[in-house]
């Protein structure tokens, strides 16, 4: 099995904690691909996936961003990139590591935002 940097997972771990997500869209992504429809609107807040009614754009957004952590990866089929996502190898590791994770801090929030900015103001 392959290891992981500490800082690697933590910045992961975080960002997750992070997110408007559910454990269970994690959890689902660990068995097959979830399209931004199911996880955006109505449909995400019905699946358990999102704490709350999230637009596309706020729910791409924050799924773009666990992409740039390393947790998820876009789909890809015969004619492209889709709008599907799935967990990656890191994603699966956290998933095997920390069952349960729990809600973020104040310190936690300060520092996710801090790595988004430096990861997004350089791109």
């Amino acid at each position: 099995m392959k290891t992981y940097p500490s800082a690697t997972v933590n910045r992961a771990v975080r960002a997750i904690k992070c997110t408007p997500f559910r454990q269970s869209l994690f959890e689902a992504m660990g068995r097959q691909s979830i399209a931004l429809l199911g996880i955006a609107g109505p449909a995400g807040v019905q699946s358990g996936y999102t704490r709350s009614l999230l637009s596309q754009r706020q729910a791409e957004r924050s799924l773009l961003w666990l992409i740039q952590v390393g947790v998820l990866r876009r789909e890809v089929d015969g004619q492209g990139i889709t709008d599907s996502f799935r967990l990656t190898p890191l994603g699966r590791y956290l998933a095997d590591q920390s069952p349960t994770w729990t809600a973020h801090s104040w310190l936690d929030w300060l520092l996710d935002q801090r790595d988004r900015w430096i990861n997004f103001s350089f791109i």
